[in-house]
């Protein structure tokens, strides 16, 4: 019988070690297979609110760095006006000891050659393609909490080729349409801002070779301007609501712009997106 026990005693011994070591109980810290290979990445940042969102010229993209399996993406903002991030909520970056991502300062090159400085920062990615929190402190001192999500890596640290290559994969241009010179109507769906702005639809296409350029007529006589792509354009009207002719760079996919409004108080720059529906041309 003592025999017995003792070898009862060993066994149970060997099993619980045996429980440790694939717990991983006194193991030390565990790292996540976050289920890509380590290398550098363009990949897409999107947020849940259109005032904290990457640089327009880097299109939702930033630089994914993968590292013994920890992600980094950096990220370049719109200005200055976002001092800190933290990874996690807007209260728990105010508590004492909170470790907050502190800004780098970027110059960005937008299509026409211009240049501004803004602030870019390093934010840990848990996981791909899951929406994880980000608190941002802005220049009045004020925490807010915000949703952002990280996926479609593509490797590689070019970002304005993979944007191209984006555009090219998943918009139409008015050349690869065949729309012939001259004057043609397309359905334009306007979105952002508070949704209550709207602009005529359908709006006039003029085509002249490589140029594609539509008459967005707005709802109210307030727009002083408009920015597309890094260009600011001024009204071609005096009289009546405010009408701009901007370039359209492709078809079926949203175009993000800028128009700025004096109805209230001050000026202020709203961004919005208009998409130009192919399949509606005349």
């Amino acid at each position: 019988m003592k025999k017995l026990n003792s070898i009862r005693a060993v066994f149970y011994a060997m099993l619980a070690v045996t429980l440790i070591l694939f717990t991983g109980c006194g193991s030390g810290e565990q790292t996540a297979d976050p289920g890509i290979a380590d290398g550098t990445y363009v990949a897409s940042f999107t947020t849940d609110n259109a005032m904290f969102h990457v640089n327009d010229a880097n299109q939702d993209k930033g630089i994914l760095t993968v590292e013994d399996g920890k992600m980094t993406i950096h990220v370049s903002l719109q200005s200055k006006k976002i001092v800190n991030l933290y990874p996690g909520t807007a209260e728990d970056a105010q508590k004492e000891g909170a470790e907050l991502l502190e800004p780098t300062t970027d110059t960005i090159t937008y299509s026409d050659g211009y240049t501004d400085e803004v602030y870019g920062f390093d934010v840990p990615v848990p996981a791909l393609d899951e929406e994880f929190d980000v608190a941002l402190l802005g220049t009045k001192g004020k925490w807010y909490d915000h949703k952002v999500v990280v996926s479609d890596p593509v490797e590689g640290d070019d970002i304005s080729a993979v944007i191209g290559e984006s555009k090219e994969a998943d918009a139409s241009t008015a050349a690869a349409l065949g729309l012939s010179d001259g004057e043609h109507t397309a359905e334009v769906t306007l979105d952002g801002g508070t949704g209550r702005a709207s602009v005529e639809s359908p709006a006039v296409i003029r085509i002249n070779g490589d140029e594609c350029i539509a008459v967005i007529t707005w709802s109210s006589p307030h727009y002083d301007y408009m920015i597309v792509d890094g260009q600011r354009y001024e009204p071609v009207n005096t009289e009546g609501n405010s009408v701009f002719e901007i370039p359209v760079p492709y078809f079926d996919k949203a175009v993000d712009v800028i128009a700025d409004t004096i109805a209230m108080s001050e000026p202020h720059e709203i961004e919005y997106t208009l998409t130009f529906d192919s399949a509606s041309v005349k």
